[in-house]
């Protein structure tokens, strides 16, 4: 079974959801409504990592963070950290986080593989080129998927040599980091390639910006609240929902989501039509 992440997002500017949930009460809500939902790990974040955003204080990462994570966990939910700084990764960890995910691959902050390596949690290493400032000034890519697996087999050895064992990571090829449309659906063409690494693959494509542009050169979004040029969120989350499922189909390990039950829904539906042939080829790769 495809593990599902839930997103939930203690920022007041994110892409996503525009700060729904900022307030502590709302997120530890979402939270549960998430897992009510059948996500398997709630994923709490502090920062927003939309192209353009700023930096946060560590301070003011863990002031938003770490009240969510002490009281989700303490439900029995298992929750994972997506921060880049180390400090607030060993706070979490401390508040009863068992994830770290790094979107930047231990790379925004040089200490965060040992701190994690000391921690004794897994950790989710994504592939990244740069602070969300500019992060598409590093989108040039002669062959993405070779460039991609390359530098996920780079991080890969950083946490070897820090002292995290491969068993203990989880890789994410970071679709809509430093990538472009066509790139990031290069990426996902190519996922048995990353497959291929040797960890566990997680997939997060939930209502980013190339789904919305292809679902909208597709043909016009007729929904009462979607604005021209753009894509609703529920067409969104249905492209996700279609997405999640085909990687799942290939193999990966997870899949990071908003909408939690339309995902959960389509792997239903995809693990009912593949039967036992899907467990057959994944076990075979």
């Amino acid at each position: 079974m495809t593990v599902v992440m839930g997103i939930v997002n203690v920022t007041p500017d994110s892409f996503s959801d525009g700060g729904r949930y900022f307030a502590q009460d709302a997120a530890i809500a979402r939270g549960r409504v998430l897992r009510a939902a059948g996500a398997d790990i709630l994923d709490i974040g502090g920062e927003s990592t939309r192209p353009g955003a700023d930096r946060v204080e560590p301070r003011v990462e863990q002031e938003r963070v770490l009240p969510v994570i002490r009281a989700l966990a303490a439900e029995g939910a298992t929750v994972s950290i997506d921060t880049m700084n180390a400090s607030t990764a060993i706070a979490a960890v401390e508040a009863g986080a068992a994830i770290v995910n790094d979107v930047s691959g231990g790379l925004a902050d040089p200490k965060m593989l040992a701190a994690v390596a000391g921690s004794g949690a897994e950790v989710v290493i994504g592939h990244w080129r740069g602070p969300s400032s500019d992060m598409y000034a590093r989108a040039e890519y002669r062959d993405v998927v070779r460039e991609v697996v390359t530098e996920l087999a780079a991080r890969l050895e950083a946490a070897a040599v820090a002292g995290i064992a491969p068993s203990r990571v989880i890789l994410d090829p970071g679709i809509g980091f430093g990538k472009r449309g066509d790139q990031n659906w290069a990426v996902l063409r190519g996922l048995s390639r990353i497959l291929g690494i040797g960890p566990r693959v997680l997939i997060g494509t939930s209502r980013k910006r190339f789904l919305a542009e292809t679902l909208v050169s597709g043909g016009a979004d007729l929904s009462s609240t979607a604005t021209q040029g753009e894509a609703s969120e529920d067409r969104r989350d249905l492209a996700t929902a279609v997405t999640s499922a085909l990687a799942a189909r290939e193999g990966v390990w997870g899949v990071r989501v908003h909408d939690v039950r339309a995902t959960r829904d389509a792997l239903l539906i995809a693990e009912a039509w593949e039967g036992d042939r899907r467990w057959t080829a994944t076990r075979s790769r």
